[in-house]
């Protein structure tokens, strides 16, 4: 979206926008299908986040990918998706999307993450988010991220929703 932002925040609770400049149209070029799945290890995990999002929770499948870790990421509450070869990181597969919900989660992500379809353990395939920038040390942890951050991320993700 030349000149719309995507969705960052950092440890205070301040959402950061980062410039967008791709069309409103998925990363993989259009080549997302009806039906495809999208494998999500971070806040998009969250019932309560993708509500505000794209009102509604799709199906929640959990799912894990060998091979990559959830990565904490340095001044941000949620993860990055990176490499790591004895690494399995742990999320939900959300299927049902329709064009504008997948839309809408693009949207969302910032141009950190790159879309690419990964081969799962107990799905088939799926889309996901791939950080593509610098991690910590440090794994991400959602029963963390719950108890210190969920609240006020869903107030966040609302007034962001509300911008687009």
């Amino acid at each position: 979206m030349d000149g719309s932002k995507g969705f960052a925040m950092d440890e205070s609770g301040a959402v950061v926008l980062g410039t967008r400049s791709a069309a409103p149209q998925p990363r993989a070029g259009g080549s997302i299908a009806r039906g495809d799945r999208l494998f999500v290890y971070g806040t998009l995990q969250f019932p309560e986040v993708l509500v505000e999002l794209i009102g509604r929770c799709p199906e929640l499948v959990a799912a894990a990918l060998t091979g990559w870790r959830a990565a904490a990421l340095p001044g941000r509450v949620y993860p990055g998706l990176v490499p790591a070869a004895d690494g399995v990181a742990r999320g939900v597969v959300l299927s049902g999307l329709d064009a504008d919900e997948w839309a809408v989660l693009d949207a969302f992500e910032d141009d950190d993450y790159e879309l690419r379809r990964v081969r799962l353990d107990t799905v088939a395939s799926a889309w996901t988010y791939v950080w593509t920038s610098g991690v910590a040390q440090d794994d991400w942890y959602p029963e963390r991220f719950a108890a210190e951050h969920l609240g006020w991320f869903v107030v966040r993700c609302a007034e962001w929703r509300r911008q687009l």
